[in-house]
């Protein structure tokens, strides 16, 4: 007998930019009844209620988590103010899509998970980039052994400082915002899922602070290498300080896997799309500076084309939304997968602050004696 689709009624913790992107996503998709939003700002919660047909808007998460037709929840806050909705989420047993990451603190991300886990609700991580064609290509091709066994992966991410300037405008802990956390983790997840036979074991990275350590306090750029137990190598490096008439609106990405048979090189620069013109562009990230010149397709989330947003946020929506009506199996990464992430980046982090190798995994404790 074939299964009954299950009817959606849609919590969005969070009307910002991506809060928008996934209700309007959510309104079209043919199993969602009924959706709510919390968000603080109250003006931005009527505007997003109208452009997303919400039938409840409220100030109060806790409110909206409580509504009886709440059977599913997308949380989209900003990345510090994850925790709370998220474990109120999951003493009610709601399935959830969790921006990433679960938490920017470790100890906040190892108790949020620990919830999670205690609950056995099905909460997944908003790592959009796993939805795009080229990664599942590369996934396949690697799970697949057609480079034979991995030995060696580089990546290199650059980004426009415009989006780490918002990260630092919006954060009340600047400490807790770096280029891993935030940005690199987008690269690290696809290496880490390419790889996610492997055990990794050690990292090793440094850090500079010359364009947004004086104003911002920031980090412009860190570069790492990580071991695995059996001896393989990732190297990375991810800089958000490039200057603001950079043409990407965001994300630049290079990666290259080698094993014993073979090579696999991926360009996800955006290089091949450029668009050049006498007027002034406003699209992109958010941008307070205008340029005349850009890669287009470079907005990790899609591109509006024909009145709607095309793109990899577009599929990882519709396949969550499908995956809690259906229970159909999915790309996204598990909430465990997402903390691993958040792991990876604050060793990272550390390592370049203490400017010496870090054994893995870390826990909550090694970075309080770290200090």
């Amino acid at each position: 007998m074939k299964k009954k689709p299950k009817r959606i009624g849609l919590a969005i913790v969070g009307a910002g930019r991506v809060g928008l992107i996934r209700g309007e996503l959510a309104a079209r998709h043919p199993e969602v009844d009924w959706i709510g939003l919390a968000e603080i700002n109250p003006e931005r919660g009527e505007i997003v209620r109208e452009k997303c047909g919400a039938d409840f808007v409220t100030t109060n998460f806790r409110e909206l988590l409580s509504r009886p037709e709440v059977n599913a929840v997308v949380v989209s806050t900003d990345e510090h103010l994850h925790v709370d909705p998220v474990v109120f989420a999951s003493e009610r047993k709601l399935p959830m899509l969790i921006e990433k990451p679960l938490a920017t603190d470790l100890a906040e991300s190892a108790s949020t998970l620990a919830a999670i886990e205690k609950s056995g609700v099905d909460a997944v991580i908003g790592y959009t980039q796993r939805f795009r064609r080229r990664w599942l290509v590369a996934k396949e091709k690697v799970k697949s052994g057609a480079l034979g066994e991995v030995t060696m992966v580089t990546s290199r991410a650059f980004m426009n400082r415009l989006v780490a300037i918002d990260n630092y405008k919006r954060s009340d802990n600047r400490a807790e915002v770096t280029p891993m956390v935030i940005s690199g983790t987008h690269a690290l997840d696809i290496v880490m899922w390419l790889m996610e036979a492997k055990k990794p074991v050690e990292v090793y990275a440094r850090s500079v602070n010359k364009a947004l350590g004086p104003t911002w306090q920031g980090v412009d750029g860190t570069g790492y290498t990580i071991t695995f137990d059996d001896g393989a190598i990732y190297h990375g490096v991810i800089s958000w300080a490039l200057p603001e008439i950079w043409p990407g609106a965001v994300y630049s990405l290079e990666i290259g896997a080698v094993g014993t048979e073979g090579v696999l090189t991926i360009d996800d620069t955006h290089r091949d799309i450029v668009l050049a013109t006498n007027l002034i562009q406003a699209e992109g990230y958010s941008p307070d500076k205008r340029r005349h010149v850009d890669f287009l397709t470079s907005y990790p989330v899609g591109d509006m084309a024909l009145g709607e947003l095309r793109g990899p946020m577009r599929e990882e929506t519709n396949s969550w939304l499908n995956r809690v009506s259906l229970g159909v199996p999915t790309q996204h990464a598990t909430a465990r997968e997402g903390h691993n992430r958040l792991m990876l980046t604050k060793a990272i982090d550390l390592s370049a602050k203490l400017k010496r190798p870090i054994k893995l995994p870390i826990t909550p404790d090694d970075m309080k004696q770290a200090g």
